[in-house]
């Protein structure tokens, strides 16, 4: 019988959110300047404060507190009255050296011996109900938070938006698992005061009915099919939402992992990305698995599809690869036949997945916000400026993860 799924999003300017854009600016900051680096990160940030903590081999040196700000401010916290801003707000720093103990289990001098910078297990997921291989109800999520911020910066058809903002979606799927409509939108968003409540909830309800939701179906027209007259909107439902951001709830790095990935389809297996250089495997091992997933959707194996990978700290080789096909497989194999074959066309040791995707680039800002999968990978030019006035200028192909480039490998290995 049909049923109902839900995910959520956050938007850059979610307390949360904004201490894992710190984090990720700083990885970005250290290896723009030393490739090398070994960073853990972890941003902590709350009414005037934000706190950076955590672990760094690195050659390069960095004003850590300029970084902060130039985030801060560049997500839009920028005056006084939100009680957060980027030009006035304390910053304190307890960001130390790196254990030894941990860098010996990682670094080798075969490069290609290099251990996974931790034990866990990663899942990867990718489904063919959208055209980037994400789940429908978060990808439409992301959209309408990513249009709401397009809308808050323009200033112009909606000018009380502040930064913070949550959105969630529910979908209804039929009997076959296929997306039919959109049941309810829910959208709570930070704004200006007014001078009524009732008066500030009526605007807001229009405002994101009637300006925003045409937005993201114009936007996104593959899925204006799905928008109707029966979706229930709630609308910031608990009302009155001028404090928030970090005045509002204390942020961390790292506790929005579901909203980082797939909003709740597949599985997750704990651990944070942003503030983890590549050697971490929780963040590198994470991308790869939803690189091996998302061709393996894209090349026919199946139309849907779960990949795990677990490690051992320190050792290189995986413990073991896991493969779900949710009983989609088109190749008359089952899945402990199918993650065999993904094992032999796969590096999965941690060098090679660095190497593979690129990962020693200072590319992970990007990824900070809206998720870390299903977007574009593109080259773009970045520049970089250390504390002493020097800079650098990088051309970084971001979500190299995302690419379709294993295609034809899988279809070979399946016969397809």
């Amino acid at each position: 019988m049909p049923y109902l799924f839900t995910s959520e999003s956050v938007s850059e300017g979610h307390p949360d959110k904004v201490a894992d854009q710190i984090s990720d600016a700083l990885i970005d900051q250290f290896l723009a300047f030393d490739t090398e680096s070994k960073v853990a990160c972890e941003t902590l940030v709350t009414t005037g404060q934000v706190v950076l903590a955590g672990e760094v081999k690195s050659k390069a040196y960095l004003d850590v507190q300029k970084i902060a700000r130039d985030v801060i401010n560049q997500i839009g916290y920028t005056k006084g009255e939100y009680m957060f801003d980027g030009n006035s707000c304390g910053v304190f720093s307890a960001i130390h050296e790196q254990s030894p103990d941990i860098n010996q289990g990682v670094e080798r001098q075969n490069k290609e011996d290099q251990g996974a910078g931790d034990q866990g297990m990663m899942f990867g997921y990718a489904t063919s109900e959208t055209d980037n291989y994400m789940p429908l109800a978060l990808d439409l999520a992301h959209a309408l938070l990513i249009e709401l911020a397009a809308i808050r910066r323009e200033n112009n058809e909606i000018k009380y938006l502040r930064p913070d903002a949550k959105s969630q979606v529910t979908l209804e799927y039929s009997d076959d698992n296929q997306p039919i409509r959109i049941d309810s939108i829910v959208i709570s968003t930070q704004h200006d005061d007014f001078d009524s409540e009732e008066a500030m909830l009526a605007k807001i309800r229009e405002d994101i009915i009637g300006i925003l939701i045409p937005r993201v179906k114009a936007k996104y027209p593959k899925y204006a099919h799905l928008f109707n007259d029966g979706i229930k909107f709630h609308i910031n439902p608990t009302g009155k939402f001028v404090i928030g951001g970090p005045h509002g709830d204390t942020g961390l790095t790292g506790r929005k992992i579901i909203v980082d990935t797939y909003g709740g389809k597949g599985a997750h297996g704990g651990g944070a990305f942003s503030g983890k250089d590549p050697s971490k495997v929780d963040r590198s091992a994470a991308y790869a698995t939803r690189h091996i997933a998302k061709n393996l959707v894209a090349a026919g194996v199946c139309s849907e599809v779960l990949v795990q990978v677990s490690y051992a700290i320190g050792v290189a080789q995986p413990m073991g690869i896991y493969v779900n096909t949710y009983g989609t497989s088109k190749v008359g194999l089952n899945d402990s036949e199918i993650a065999k074959k993904v094992e032999a066309i796969f590096d999965m040791r941690p060098y090679a997945i660095e190497t593979r995707f690129k990962l020693r680039n200072p590319i992970y800002s990007e990824t900070a916000a809206y998720g870390h999968f299903g977007k574009e990978s593109k080259t773009i030019s970045k520049t970089f400026i250390s504390h002493d006035g020097n800079s650098v200028t990088k051309e970084v192909e971001l979500f190299t993860w995302e690419k379709l480039d294993h295609v034809d490998a899988v279809k070979s290995a399946f016969g397809l």
